[in-house]
């Protein structure tokens, strides 16, 4: 079965920072290309971070540059999403994404999705 979970997400003050994790299963390997996107109420899902299956090769949302570090751990088959100097605009449900061959920017290039984690900055 395959399978993406997230955890981390929780309430913090604007300032603050989190750390999302997303532990893959099932037929998700640890070689497969990640990447995190988020949705705020009422608008679209919308492009976070990516990382390729080695980890040496990163995109960044114009928004989260500076503040936000995609990582992994292939060997525990876990993606991570650092979020430091967090901002009220920055509350959304964020989800993990995978795909086996491509590794792009775009929310339709993923085949697997997690169910989200909840993230609020409050002001």
């Amino acid at each position: 079965q395959v399978q993406l979970v997230e955890s981390g997400g929780g309430l913090v003050q604007a300032g603050g920072s989190l750390r999302l994790s997303c532990a893959a299963s099932g037929r998700i390997l640890s070689n497969y290309n990640k990447g995190w996107f988020r949705q705020a109420p009422g608008k679209e899902r919308e492009f976070v971070a990516a990382i390729n299956w080695i980890g040496n090769n990163k995109f960044y949302a114009d928004s989260v540059k500076g503040r936000f570090t995609v990582s992994r751990d292939n060997a525990k088959n876990t993606l991570y999403l650092q979020m430091n100097s967090l901002k009220p605009e920055d509350t959304a449900v964020y989800y993990c994404a995978a795909d086996p061959t491509r590794f792009s920017t775009t929310r339709a290039s993923y085949g697997y999705w997690g169910q989200g984690t909840q993230v609020t900055v409050s002001s």
